[in-house]
C-alpha cells in the first residue's frame, strides 16, 4: 500500500515535513496525515480556487480591493478547499483504495479514521463561517450555498456524470460572494464571471480525470472524462473556446484594457499547450496540464490587476 498519494507535490511534502519537524514522531505522523488530508501537500488546488476569487475582488474594488476582505476571502479560499477535500475524501474512503493515484490517501490507507475526517471538516466549515460573519448580511446568507455546494460536491460523482460541474460551481462560489462583500450587490458581470468560472473548472477537472479514468470506470465512479469518451479533446476544446468568449465578455463589460486583453491571448496559448499535453491521453502529460491551469488563473489576475491599476 503507498504510503501517500501519487501526486502529491515533492517541494509540498518536503515543506511540510521541515514544518513539523520539532514535534515527536507519533504526533508529526499524525499531524503530516491531516495536511495530507486537507492536501497542504498539493497546493496547486487551493490556488484554482484562490485566483478566480482574485478576479472577483479586483474586479469588485476597481482596483487593489480592500485589506479586510481580501484576508477574510485569502484565508477562506484554504479553508474552504481543505474542508473540500476532508469531506470528498470521506465520501469516497471505499472508492479510493481501488485506485492507483488515491489508494495512498491518508483515509484510503488507514492512517486517519472516517470520524476524524467529518471533525477536521466540520471544523474548517466553522472557522470558514466565522470569517464570513465579519462581512455583511448577503455575503452571509450567500456563505449557505457555498457550504452546501461544498458538502454535496464529493456524492455527486455516484449519481451524476457531471461531477465537474457541481465542483465548478463549489469552487466559483467565492465570486458572487466577493462582490456582495464589496459592493452589498452581485452585478452582471460577477455571475458572467462565475459562469465563466464553470466551464474553467470542467476543463481542468476533466483533465484531472483522465488520469483516473480507467479505475474510475472499473469501479464504477463517474465523471465527465467518462461521459466525453473518445470526444473529449474536442469537447475541452470547445469549452476552452467558451471559456475565453465568456471572459471576454467580462472584460468588455468591465471596460479593462490592454493588460487584460493580453492575458485573454495568454490564456489561449496555454490551453493551446494543454491541448498538446493531452493530445496522447497519457497519465503524467494530463496530470500536467491540470497543473498548467495555475498558470491562466494567475495570467489572467495579473492582467485584470494591472489593467485596473493603469485605468
Amino acid at each position: 500500500m503507498p504510503t501517500s498519494p501519487a501526486d502529491s507535490s515533492t517541494r509540498a511534502t518536503r515543506v511540510l515535513d521541515w514544518l513539523l519537524r520539532g514535534l515527536p514522531d507519533r504526533q508529526r505522523q499524525k499531524a503530516h496525515d491531516m495536511l495530507v488530508l486537507t492536501r497542504m501537500d498539493r497546493p496547486i488546488g487551493a490556488l484554482l480556487l484562490l485566483w478566480p476569487t482574485w478576479w472577483a475582488l479586483w474586479l469588485a474594488a476597481g482596483d487593489f480591493p480592500p485589506w479586510k476582505p481580501l484576508i477574510i476571502f485569502t484565508l477562506g479560499v484554504f479553508a474552504m478547499r481543505a474542508a473540500g477535500c476532508a469531506i470528498n475524501d470521506y465520501a469516497d474512503r471505499k472508492l479510493d483504495p481501488q485506485v492507483t493515484r488515491t489508494a495512498g490517501r491518508p483515509i484510503a490507507s488507514g492512517r486517519i479514521t472516517p470520524r476524524e475526517a467529518l471533525i477536521v471538516f466540520a471544523s474548517l466549515l466553522g472557522f470558514a463561517f466565522v470569517l464570513v460573519l465579519f462581512t455583511n448580511a448577503l455575503t452571509i446568507k450567500l456563505s449557505f450555498i457555498g457550504a452546501a455546494l461544498a458538502a454535496i460536491y464529493p456524492f455527486t460523482k455516484r449519481y451524476t456524470d457531471l461531477p465537474q460541474v457541481v465542483l465548478g460551481a463549489a469552487f466559483g462560489w467565492s465570486i458572487p460572494m466577493a462582490f456582495a462583500a464589496v459592493q452589498n450587490t452581485v452585478p452582471a458581470v460577477g455571475w458572467v464571471l462565475f459562469i465563466a468560472n464553470i466551464l474553467w473548472s470542467v476543463i481542468y477537472d476533466t483533465e484531472y480525470a483522465m488520469v483516473d479514468r480507467d479505475d474510475d470506470i472499473k469501479v464504477g465512479a463517474r465523471s465527465t472524462a467518462i461521459l466525453f469518451g473518445d470526444a473529449d479533446l474536442t469537447i475541452i476544446g470547445v469549452l476552452m473556446g467558451t471559456f475565453i468568449t465568456a471572459m471576454v465578455m467580462v472584460g468588455t463589460r468591465a471596460h479593462l484594457g490592454w493588460p487584460y486583453w493580453l492575458s485573454v491571448v495568454a490564456t489561449a496559448g496555454l490551453f493551446g499547450w494543454q491541448q498538446w499535453l493531452i493530445r496522447n491521453r497519457e497519465r503524467d502529460t494530463c496530470l500536467a496540464a491540470f497543473r498548467n491551469n495555475n498558470g491562466v488563473g494567475l495570467a489572467l489576475w495579473i492582467g485584470i490587476a494591472l489593467a485596473l491599476a493603469i485605468r
